[in-house]
């Protein structure tokens, strides 16, 4: 009896070890974004959103928006989007990719070089500043620069993310009309959870993209 407990006990271990290694090996490969709401649902919190003109730059820095944070696996957060956007990703132990395919979404373009794309924070963190970021805690614009529940950061374009800038809905829309209903209904997401403003042109830029949906 003893020796067909530790029978289990040993098939238990290994099964358990090769389901460890899986993990480790494909962690953060393939995990899908954070999902987009529905045009109803970002039409409503939209409606919830404050209006408010846009405030100023003044004593904006990038450095009050620590990024990229440590995700684990020896991955920071920029490593760990690249893994999840990308296919076929193939890292390095320091876990910065070294081949594998992109398709940004708001051109469609594919590329083959990590430093062929960027990491675009859907709303900007100098936008996040103008509608309400000033008043906050470093802590918590840490949160905003990093996060991976909301649809906040994607995989796209180097070129196309330096055009989008800084740029709000009424300044810059992506190329790729087709992405015009999820870029909207994911910049309401991430401006209704965190709180933040938006101006009459903005809404009115962001109403006319879910027509799109």
């Amino acid at each position: 009896m003893r020796r067909n407990i530790q029978f289990v006990l040993a098939g238990v271990a290994a099964v358990l070890a090769v389901a460890l290694v899986f993990w480790l090996v494909t962690a953060n490969q393939g995990t899908a974004a954070a999902p987009s709401a529905n045009a109803g649902d970002a039409r409503a919190q939209l409606e919830q959103l404050k209006v408010a003109p846009r405030g100023t730059l003044d004593g904006y820095d990038r450095k009050k928006y620590p990024h990229w944070s440590n995700q684990g696996q020896n991955c920071n957060t920029r490593e760990f989007v690249l893994k999840r956007d990308g296919k076929d990703v193939k890292a390095g132990s320091d876990c910065n990719p070294t081949s594998g395919s992109w398709t940004s979404p708001y051109d469609g373009d594919t590329w083959t070089k990590p430093s062929d794309v960027d990491i675009d924070h859907m709303v900007p963190l100098a936008q996040s500043w103008v509608s309400g970021a000033k008043d906050w805690t470093n802590e918590k614009r840490e949160q905003f620069a990093n996060d991976l529940t909301r649809p906040q950061l994607f995989t796209v374009t180097d070129r196309v993310n330096q055009q989008k800038s800084d740029k709000a809905p009424d300044q810059w829309k992506p190329p790729l009309v087709s992405f015009w209903c999820t870029y909207a209904t994911d910049w309401i997401t991430v401006k209704n959870y965190y709180a933040l403003t938006i101006t009459s042109a903005e809404k009115s830029a962001l109403t006319l993209m879910l027509d799109k949906c």
